[in-house]
C-alpha cells in the first residue's frame, strides 16, 4: 500500500484532516496499514497531535460507513418530509409544474443528498463535545539514560550519527530516535559531543542551568557539582544561552566558563588537558592534591583518603594514557617521599613524615 506523503499532512489545518478519506479511513475504520502510518507520522509531528485529536473527536462524532449509501427508502422519505413542509402557495405552484419537477427528479435527490450529509455533520458537531476524549494511538518515543559510574566511561552512538564520549561519574538522558524539528540531550556531568551536522535540525544539549545550540561541530561540556560550568569549542560553532536569558557564542578553541554564581567568561584552553581524556589519556597540569584527588576517584573509581597534610603549594603536572592505577599513583609520588597503599577500591596516601 502506497502511504501519502508526510510532506503533504506537515502544513494540514483543522479542515484538510476533516475532508481527508485516508484519515478519515483511520479514525473509523483503523486497520494495520493505517495505524503504522499515522502513528509514525505523529510520532515525526508531535505538535500537531492536538489538532488530530480534535479532528478525530469531531469524525467520531459522525456516522460513516466503510462503503457510503443512501438507499431509495431514505431519497423518498426524506422527500416526503421536504413536501410536507412546503406551503400551499407551494403545493399549488408545485401541482402546475409536475413535468418539471419529474424532469429534476435526480437534481432533487442530489440536493436531498447534500441536505442529509449536512444535518449529519452538524449533529456531530453537536455531539462531539459530550463525548469522551478520543484516545489517538501514538507511539511514545522511548528515553534512554546512560550513566557512568565512577572509574566508567562510555561511546554513545545517537539515533542521528552523532557520538558523544561520556566521561565517569557523569549521566546522558536522550531520545532513541529524534523528532524531525529537534535534536536533544540531557546532560549530567561531563561529555565530548562530535555531531552531525544537519541544517533543519539544531542539537540542543541542556544542563542545569544552560543550553547548548549547535548544528555540526565538536566540543566538551563539563558540568561540575559545585554548578560551574565549561563548555570547551573544537571545532565548528555553538551558542550558549542560560536560564538568566543571557546568550553567548563561540568560535573554535574558545572556552566558555560559567560560574554557579551567575558569572562568566571565554577563555583559551588546552585540547589535551580538556578533551585527552575521551583518548584515555590522564592529564595534570599544574593541579593542586585536591584536583588530583578528585580525577583518580573518578577516573579509577576509588576512594582517596590523606593521612597526614599535603606539603603546602603542592601541584602536579604530567600525562598518563590509559596506565593503571598502581603507575599513575607512584609517577605523582614517587618523587616526593609521599606513601601510598592500594586496598581494593580504597586507596590511602599517606604524608606523616
Amino acid at each position: 500500500m502506497e502511504y501519502p506523503t508526510s510532506i503533504r499532512y506537515r502544513d494540514y489545518k483543522l479542515e484538510d484532516f476533516l475532508m481527508d478519506e485516508f484519515f478519515i479511513q483511520w479514525v473509523k475504520f483503523p486497520d494495520s496499514n493505517n495505524c503504522h502510518f499515522w502513528e509514525k507520522w505523529i510520532q515525526e509531528y508531535p505538535h500537531k497531535r492536538e489538532m488530530v485529536t480534535q479532528a478525530a473527536r469531531f469524525i467520531r462524532g459522525v456516522h460513516y460507513s466503510q462503503e457510503a449509501s443512501f438507499s431509495d427508502n431514505m431519497y423518498v422519505e426524506t422527500f416526503e418530509n421536504i413536501i410536507r413542509t412546503t406551503t400551499p402557495l407551494d403545493r399549488k405552484v408545485s401541482a402546475k409544474k409536475t413535468t418539471f419537477n419529474l424532469l429534476s427528479l435526480f437534481s432533487l435527490r442530489k440536493l436531498v443528498a447534500v441536505l442529509v450529509v449536512g444535518f449529519c455533520c452538524w449533529m456531530g458537531y453537536s455531539l462531539m463535545f459530550q463525548q469522551e476524549e478520543v484516545k489517538v494511538a501514538v507511539v511514545e518515543i522511548p528515553v534512554v539514560k546512560k550513566i557512568n559510574p565512577a572509574g566508567k566511561k562510555s561511546l554513545i552512538t545517537l539515533s542521528d550519527g552523532s557520538k558523544v564520549y561520556l566521561n565517569a561519574g557523569s549521566s546522558l538522558q536522550y531520545p532513541k530516535q529524534f523528532g524531525a524539528e529537534r535534536r536533544e540531550v540531557q546532560l549530567t556531568g561531563e561529555a565530548f559531543f562530535d555531531i552531525q551536522s544537519e541544517t533543519d535540525r539544531p542539537f540542543i544539549v541542556c544542563t542545569a542551568n544552560t543550553q547548548i545550540k549547535v548544528l555540526g561541530t565538536t566540543f566538551n561540556v563539563n558540568q561540575e557539582e559545585s554548578g560551574k560550568i565549561a563548555v570547551a569549542l573544537v571545532s565548528g560553532k555553538v551558542r550558549v544561552n542560560d536560564n538568566k536569558g543571557n546568550q553567548v557564542n563561540l568560535e573554535p578553541s574558545e572556552m566558555l566558563v560559567m560560574e554557579h554564581e551567575g558569572e562568566f567568561y571565554k577563555t583559551s584552553f588546552d585540547a589535551l588537558e580538556i578533551s585527552g581524556w575521551k583518548d584515555k589519556k590522564l592529564v595534570f597540569k599544574k593541579d593542586t592534591f585536591v584536583t588530583v584527588q578528585q580525577k583518580i576517584e573518578n577516573w579509577y573509581g576509588v576512594d582517596v583518603q590523606v593521612i597526614g597534610k599535603m606539603p603546602k603549594g603542592w601541584v602536579y603536572t604530567g600525562v598518563y594514557e590509559d596506565e593503571l592505577l598502581e603507575n599513575v599513583l607512584t609517577g605523582i609520588f614517587y618523587t616526593s617521599g609521599i606513601t601510598y597503599k592500594i586496598d581494593g577500591k580504597k586507596v590511602t596516601i599517606n604524608n606523616t613524615k
